[in-house]
């Protein structure tokens, strides 16, 4: 079993920045690789970020490449995402698992930017 705890979301201004944390815990020894996944209204579920837990290599969304940044605490089982310069089309609850979801999904945290 692993659980997922996803923070640190919120409102903020078109241009502002958020920084997302996801602890892990639990059965976490076979986890290859970790992601952040967004849903916004009405809309499915999409995978924005990755990161692979060895080596650290990341890979990006066309439309967040360049302003979210993915990281990964290995000593305390927290991942991270930077989230620079954000848009209104980037409000949605984000949530943190596997690159293809494998785990029960969290509560997720969710963030509004708008003026």
């Amino acid at each position: 079993q692993v659980q997922l705890v996803e923070s640190g979301g919120g409102l903020v201004q078109p241009g502002g920045s958020l920084r997302l944390s996801c602890a892990v815990s639990g059965s976490i020894f076979s986890i290859l690789d970790m992601g952040w996944h967004r849903q916004a209204p009405g809309k499915e579920r999409e995978l924005v970020a990755t990161i692979t837990i060895l080596g650290g290599y990341t890979d990006y969304a066309d439309s967040v490449k360049g302003r979210f940044a993915i990281s990964r605490d290995s000593a305390k089982n927290t991942l991270h995402l930077q989230m620079n310069n954000l848009k209104p089309e980037d409000t949605a609850v984000y949530y943190c698992n596997t690159k293809s979801g494998r785990y029960a999904w969290g509560q997720g945290t969710p963030v509004t930017v708008s003026s």
